[in-house]
Formats: structure tokens, sequence, C-alpha cells
């Protein structure tokens, strides 16, 4: 299996993972994992819709990310999310865009070759060369992304009540 392949596969799997929870939390958009707080599943859908779109476009193919607007809602490591449907897009709008988002970052896996994995991403931000470094520890990332906030997805869903959809 070329690596490509291996990443396609992952993101793939990763993608089904997560938007099954998600599509079943689309009732109760705002629950919280915790009792403290915590990444509801609103935010994470437009908080990973925001970053997929921004790893690919930004640091991948050295362009401005189209949802660059979303960044104040759902940048990681300076938003928080709250508990107010208002201040955010409509679950169908970020719904809508996660499909375009991940059908893009496919296409642009298609067009890459496994020596195209080793080049250097275009903005890396700087001291995140470990993760963002290259074009292959970009798409790495987002395949880790997704799972990650796959638990929090489901202790969500725990929290409503339901039961998991996975065993």
């Amino acid at each position: 299996m070329k690596t490509v392949d291996y990443i396609k596969m992952s993101l793939e799997t990763s993608g089904t993972m997560i938007t099954g929870l998600l599509d079943d939390m689309r009732d109760a958009p705002l629950t919280q994992p915790t009792s403290n707080g915590g990444n509801h599943p609103l935010w994470i859908l437009g908080h990973l819709t925001f970053s997929e779109s921004n790893i690919i476009h930004t640091f991948v193919l050295g362009e401005q990310n189209p949802l660059e607007s979303w960044a104040e809602l759902f940048a990681g490591g300076g938003t928080e999310p709250v508990p107010d449907a208002s201040i955010y897009p409509d679950w169908d709008e970020i719904r809508s865009k996660w499909d375009e988002v991940m059908e893009n970052t496919l296409r642009v896996l298609e067009s890459l070759s496994d020596d195209d994995l080793d080049k250097p991403s275009k903005n890396c931000p700087p001291e995140r060369e470990a993760f963002f470094g290259t074009v292959g520890q970009c798409f790495a990332i987002l395949t880790l992304h997704r799972v990650m906030h796959f638990g929090q997805v489901a202790d969500a869903r725990r929290v409503a009540g339901r039961k998991p959809l996975f065993v």
C-alpha cells in the first residue's frame, strides 16, 4: 500500500466516524461533553471544517483559507465554545461546508504522489514544524484531529442520554 492510499483510507474512515456522530447530535448541538463544559458538537463541526480548510488551503497549497471569516468562532488555540447557537452559522450551513472541505481534502490528496508528502508545507506556522512542516505531516494531523474530536462528540452524546453508536 502506498502512503497516499493509507492516508486516503484514514481520512475516509475518520470522516465517516466523526460525521456519523455529529449528524446524530444535530438536534442537540450545544450539548457539552462534561459538567464543566467543553467542546459541544456545533463548535466541533465548525472547528473541524475551519481547521481542515485552513490546513489544506494555507499550509499545503499556500492559499488563503476560504473560511477565514470563521476564524474568530472556530480557530483552535484561542476560541472558546459557548452554548449560544445564535453566534454561530446555522448547523446545515456548517455541515454542508464540512462535506465540501472533506471532498476538497481528498481531491488534493489524490493529486499527490508519495514523494510529494515529503515536500515542505508552504506556510507552516513558526514553531509548528513537528506537526505541519511537510505536506505529509499536514495530512497525518487531519486524520488525528478528526479522531481526537470524535471522543468529545461521543462524550456529548452520552451526556445527551444516547447509547454508543460504535462499540
